[in-house]
């Protein structure tokens, strides 16, 4: 199935789009959109399997240029706040036919696209153009070797991975995919057309692409797409959009529930049939707060990036909801696999292995990732948990050592590298620390080259000129040795709890 078949749900006149302060864009302007649009990538000599980076700010926008990028070619959201190494080599690493940003867009990318030689194609709004409605203005070409609408097979999204021992990774996501993912999400939440999905998610990532824009328009449900989270004008938006659900990260729930004894009137005029988190693990605790607040169950789920997004997914009422597990199967099959390959019975905690039409079919030209990371025909998780008898997963673990920062992801390794490029570091291990609301926060431990001396402020702005805000580590230790394991590996995996480091509250500032 393709990703035309999915957008086929809507009727011509309802609507699909909106934003605040603008009009709504229908499922028959779309459909349109997404037809105008791969006709000018084929005129700008890029078709199916090519690669196209958007870089555009959250909205309408950014919601209707992934969807018809992806029913033409390979889209690549990226995220804004990257600077300029960054946007060079993710740029570089997709081999981009090019990079679609604002008109008049001041961002890094633009000027990394030049030096690469991929070309720049300008997104441009009309002023009063319902909500996601654009046209490309792209730099004339020759002619597309492989035009028109993409197919199920094809590649309609690469995102990349980070690992700590290897370079990010690409994975490759079909449409056939996309189509899977959305309709278990769409499936998992029974979405009918009368739902109006608040987005306030990120949407260069895959929560905020599959839960808060494919899967609601697989149903021919409405989307009211935000510029972001911003807790102040969540309710706000709340009055404007009418919403019957929303989707957010722990950090953004707890944020929203903070301010919900003061928005009680907003609450009432807008109930809404269910709240849905995933991307890091929701305390219990406040699970219970927001369920109070709304009046309204919330959905915990489990997602990744090479599932395209959805796993398993704690059930809608009636159905029993288990807080502190992820729920159950909710698109691919799941099992636990012990040391020795087999899969283990309920109530063994092992690692988690996935299979199923959403899941991709491997990462792109990384074949030593690809056998560790497929086994029998299940993918390998690279997460520790264990399912109960009624098929209710819970995470106990992580394998791998990958920060989880409020659900944004950061690689050790790639901190490493970059903090010993500093003339004064010798070594460094970065690692995650315990944050009371964030999950986790990014830390380091440094040893100074002999004679040298450096202040902490000085590194973490020497690691913010490189990647994005939420990248720097918000503690770096000065220490004579690192830590060790027997072999000579450095020690990521619980070196805070072993030193006493943890955050009691959020970090505020960003470099």
């Amino acid at each position: 199935m393709t990703l035309h078949d999915l957008l086929q749900a809507g009727a011509d006149g309802a609507l699909a789009i909106a934003a605040p302060s603008r009009p709504a864009q229908d499922y028959r302007g779309l459909r349109a959109l997404v037809a105008d649009t791969t006709a000018a990538l084929d005129a700008a000599g890029i078709g199916r399997n090519d690669r196209v980076a958007i870089v555009l700010p959250n909205g309408p926008e950014m919601a209707t240029c992934f969807v018809a990028c992806a029913c033409a070619v390979a889209s690549a959201p990226l995220n804004p706040a990257y600077r300029g190494d960054e946007f060079e080599f993710y740029l570089d690493d997709l081999q981009a036919k090019a990079l679609i940003v604002e008109r008049g867009s001041k961002s890094p990318a633009v000027d990394a696209a030049i030096k690469l030689g991929v070309p720049v194609i300008e997104l441009v709004v009309a002023e009063g153009a319902p909500a996601g409605q654009f046209t490309l203005q792209a730099p004339a070409a020759g002619t597309c070797a492989h035009p028109g609408a993409a197919q199920g097979g094809d590649v309609a999204m690469v995102l990349h991975t980070s690992g700590t021992t290897s370079r990010p990774k690409r994975v490759p996501l079909s449409g056939a995919n996309l189509f899977a993912s959305a309709s278990h999400i769409a499936a998992t939440l029974n979405f009918t057309p009368q739902d109006v999905g608040l987005n306030i998610m990120p949407l260069f990532h895959i929560h905020g692409l599959l839960a808060g824009v494919l899967a609601p328009l697989s149903a021919g449900s409405k989307i009211f797409c935000t510029p972001g989270f911003n807790a102040l004008r969540f309710f706000k938006w709340m009055d404007e959009a009418h919403p019957s659900w929303y989707t957010a990260v722990p950090t953004m729930h707890l944020a929203i529930a903070s301010r919900g004894k003061h928005n009680a009137e907003v609450l009432a005029r807008h109930p809404l049939r269910f709240i849905r988190s995933s991307s890091s693990a929701m305390p219990p605790q406040l699970i219970t707060q927001l369920e109070t607040m709304f009046k309204a169950p919330l959905i915990e789920s489990y997602g990744m990036t090479e599932a395209a997004h959805q796993m398993a997914s704690n059930p809608l009422p009636p159905l029993k909801r288990k807080p502190g597990t992820v729920g159950r199967a909710a698109g691919p099959e799941i099992g636990i696999r012990g040391e020795d390959g087999k899969l283990l019975p309920p109530g063994e905690v092992g690692e988690v292995v996935i299979r199923g039409p959403n899941v991709t079919a491997g990462y792109e030209n990384n074949p030593k990732a690809n056998e560790e990371a497929f086994v029998d025909g299940w993918f390998r998780t690279g997460d520790q948990g264990m399912l109960d008898t009624e098929g209710y997963l819970s995470i106990t673990g992580r394998l791998k050592e990958i920060i989880n920062r409020g659900g944004e992801k950061v690689s050790p390794r790639e901190i490493d590298e970059i903090l010993l490029d500093h003339v004064s570091v010798a070594q460094v291990v970065v690692f995650g620390a315990p944050h009371k609301r964030l999950g986790e926060e990014v830390a380091a431990m440094v040893v100074l080259h002999e004679g040298h001396e450096c202040e902490e402020r000085e590194l973490q702005q020497f690691v913010a000129k490189r990647v994005a805000g939420y990248k720097v580590p918000k503690k770096i230790l000065f220490v004579d040795e690192l830590p060790k394991g027997a072999t000579g590996k450095l020690q990521r995996i619980g070196l805070a709890q072993r030193i006493g480091l943890g955050f009691g509250s959020y970090v505020s500032g960003e470099f």
